[in-house]
């Protein structure tokens, strides 16, 4: 469980700073942020392997490139679901998919092992 919100506190200074770079992206303040990260962790645990699963054709012919758009969706669908998060254009979402990916895969590094047994 600590992983979790480990996890989700990389995801949220992802969001934070993909609000910050990507014009597009706007968020009301840390609250929005905070709940957001944990939204898309719950996404990215229920809904993401489901639509990996359906794009799985798609996603093997663009050698996986397609993934990023996956992402970009469930950045979306959370912003759709959380009044005060705003991802306004595909772009927009597509390169804040990429900020918080490459934010949380940096976390992944610095947490290591230990936060996968959680």
């Amino acid at each position: 469980m600590t992983g979790f919100f480990l996890r989700a506190l990389f995801a949220g200074l992802g969001l934070w700073l993909a609000s910050r770079i990507v014009p597009g992206i706007h968020a009301g303040g840390w609250q929005t942020i905070a709940i957001a990260a944990v939204l898309l962790g719950l996404v990215n645990a229920v809904v993401r392997p489901v639509v990996v699963l359906l794009t799985l054709p798609i996603t093997l012919v663009t050698l996986g490139l397609f993934l990023l758009v996956v992402n970009a969706a469930m950045l979306g669908l959370v912003a759709f679901i959380l009044p005060g998060l705003a991802v306004n254009g595909f772009w927009a979402g597509i390169f804040g998919a990429i900020v918080v990916g490459v934010v949380s895969w940096f976390g992944h590094l610095l947490l290591g092992e230990g936060a996968e047994r959680d």
